[in-house]
């Protein structure tokens, strides 16, 4: 993990070193280990590079080079594989100086070219500049585990980990994209490549970008899931299948030259991953780290965390976290975060990350579980809605059913704690397209629209015409395919954007073996009516991992997430708090929600839902990056 930047065709080649450095001093909390940057001689490029040191910690200085120095790279993140793939590179007569990863993508692209990629198994945000062609090739890894921001005025190209840092270097101003807002507001995340931030974009997961000299930058799609159904194969054979690969996914992450450890929650995709690592560790000590609220068992699952930790004997680390610990930390986060994105769980998660760099660099987790094994409520929710219509139209018995009625009637008491979810979902709209339905259940935009100020309009149509264009974009005929494109490409990506952030804030390496693309992959090709049997959310899972865990984890039905008490504080302890920064002049002026409304949302008795959370974030954005009204060096340390 570490923190990359860079300059291309800049109108002042005297001041890329200033530039890179500053882009480079932003981003310290990425690389706390090393720095480095290369200025091209004859003054096209300057790329720089902060360090958290994993892989051979004593040879990996970047930015590095082959051996006649035509290329150069600055890399963040790790090739799982690069072992394998320098054996590979070596028997086509590439002789290597280091045992670091880096280089392996760097004899890799001499060996194969832009394809290079395709070798790779890992995780990656990295530019090389080519001198002998004086074209800039960037990357991003299949899921977008790792970030990749870039800004182009016509004339110069930068790019970097984190937005900040491009807005360090006078590379763009700060100042919103309406589009951004209103995807934000829609959703809580941006899609595709739009961010908060007019004139910076992301480079989509499983994408390169290629700049030559006097062209625009050229963006392509490298990779894309593949629903394409595999029929030849039975449901005894996908079990054994993803029981191989899970095992495989964490063996390779557990690769580092550094201490390492894991997340455990007590649900099942985290003590999955901590089982294969105990199995695959033998007796060796392994730490773990566990986050909960005390406000009860509704916030509270460590007694499912203990008692992984008992059962494969691990060293386990617990934070309590507390309403001062939110209003202490609530600022730096945003900072950290450079645009906000997903629910209240990157509280805890930005806390969980501190307690587990205090004793490790490397850490592993179960994020992504929930979305390839097809794990949330709402899928759930959904196809009960597709079993009625099928149910009442008589249309149960067509290929792309999951479920009939009758099958996913054991599958509905999962739902018991989303009743006012599906008040909500069907009260209108019942049995519309498909690409309409679970629009409805991922916009939020119903919750914050009762909070907008009166001139703040959004263009929901337009909003629903790019969701539609994303849930569509395969042509699955099962709607729950449908369903793991959208959110693959996009709600998975908020989340790894927090995983991104509250681990890099510390300096630690966040690895997540369930998002190996060979696992994506294969749950893709499985038949719907296999990996969503009867509607049960993570059936496949449970069938590949049924001898790994105790019955009591393996079985639950009461997995929370990271559940954040934040409705009951709001009225409580950080009532004052959350006014003081909403029913500011600030906020007020900024002419975005209603101050009416959102004093009267902050005193009703009501529970809201992620409505002012969104408000909150926005606000402390707004005064981080457009205002500029806090302290950045306070915020940064």
């Amino acid at each position: 993990m570490c923190g990359i930047a860079g300059i291309v065709g800049s109108a002042s080649p005297a001041t890329l070193p200033q530039r890179i450095e500053t882009m480079l001093r932003t981003m310290a909390h990425r690389g706390p280990d090393d720095a480095g940057q290369w200025i091209d001689p004859a003054g096209g490029c300057a790329i720089g590079h902060k360090r958290l040191s994993i892989i051979d910690p004593a040879g990996g200085h970047q930015p590095m080079t082959n051996e006649d120095q035509t290329l150069w790279i600055t890399f963040n993140g790790c090739i799982y594989n690069h072992l394998d793939l320098a054996r590979t590179l070596r028997q086509h007569g590439h002789r290597f100086a280091t045992h670091c990863d880096t280089e392996v993508i760097l004899h890799a692209y001499e060996q194969w070219g832009p394809a290079c990629v395709e070798h790779l198994n890992g995780m990656w945000g990295f530019a090389i500049w080519d001198l002998r062609r004086g074209t800039l090739f960037c990357s991003r890894d299949r899921l977008g585990i790792k970030p990749l921001y870039y800004t182009w005025d016509g004339g110069t190209f930068a790019f970097a980990s984190e937005i900040k840092a491009l807005l360090a270097a006078g590379a763009v101003e700060a100042s919103p994209d309406a589009k951004g807002l209103g995807e934000y507001l829609s959703f809580q995340f941006c899609l595709d490549d739009t961010t908060l931030f007019a004139g910076v974009h992301r480079l989509p997961p499983g994408h390169n970008l290629v700049l030559a000299r006097g062209k625009d930058p050229q963006v392509s799609c490298w990779w894309d899931i593949d629903f394409g159904i595999d029929e030849a194969h039975d449901e005894s054979y996908f079990v054994d299948r993803l029981n191989r690969l899970l095992e495989d996914a964490v063996r390779l992450r557990l690769r580092a030259d550094v201490s390492l450890g894991a997340h455990l929650s007590g649900g099942l995709d985290s003590s999955t991953v901590v089982s294969l690592t105990r199995l695959l560790l033998g007796d060796a000590p392994i730490k773990t780290f566990t986050g909960a609220f005390d406000e009860g068992e509704a916030f509270d699952e460590t007694r499912y965390a203990r008692r992984v930790a008992r059962e494969y004997d691990t060293d386990s680390h617990e934070i309590y976290l507390r309403p001062d610990d939110f209003a202490g930390s609530i600022e730096r986060i945003i900072w950290h975060m450079d645009e906000p994105a997903a629910g209240p769980g990157v509280f805890p998660q930005f806390w969980v990350s501190k307690l587990a760099a205090e004793h490790v660099k490397v850490v592993l987790g179960g994020q992504g579980g929930d979305e390839i094994f097809i794990g949330y409520a709402r899928y759930l929710v959904a196809y009960l809605e597709e079993c009625l219509k099928g149910a009442i139209e008589d249309t149960a018995d067509r290929g792309d059913y999951v479920a009939t009625l009758a099958t996913i009637t054991p599958s509905l008491p999962y739902l018991e704690h989303y009743k006012p979810m599906l008040r909500t979902f069907w009260r209108e709209g019942l049995f519309d397209v498909p690409a309409r339905r679970y629009f409805r259940l991922m916009d939020r935009f119903a919750d914050s629209q009762s909070l907008l100020a009166d001139g703040c309009a959004v263009d929901t149509e337009a909003i629903f015409e790019a969701f539609r264009g994303i849930f569509d974009s395969h042509g699955a005929a099962a709607m729950i395919n449908r369903i793991l494109c959208f959110d693959l490409k996009t709600h998975l990506q908020s989340l790894l954007h927090v995983e991104d952030r509250t681990s890099m804030a510390w300096g630690l390496e966040s690895r997540v073996p369930l998002l190996d693309y060979r696992l994506v992959e294969l749950l893709a090709a499985i038949p719907p009516v296999i990996k969503f049997k009867h509607g049960q959310p993570k059936y496949l899972f449970r069938q590949a991992i049924r001898n790994l865990l105790p019955a009591a984890i393996r079985d639950r039905r009461d997995k929370m997430g990271f559940p954040v008490p934040l409705a009951g504080w709001m009225k409580g302890p950080l009532r004052d708090f959350a006014a003081d920064i909403l029913l500011s002049p600030t906020c007020r002026q900024r002419g975005i929600f209603s101050p009416k409304a959102l004093s009267a949302a902050l005193a009703s008795e009501q529970p809201f839902g992620r409505s002012i959370w969104g408000a909150l974030c926005l606000e402390l954005w707004h005064r981080q990056f457009i205002d500029r009204t806090l302290d950045t060096e306070t915020l940064r340390h």
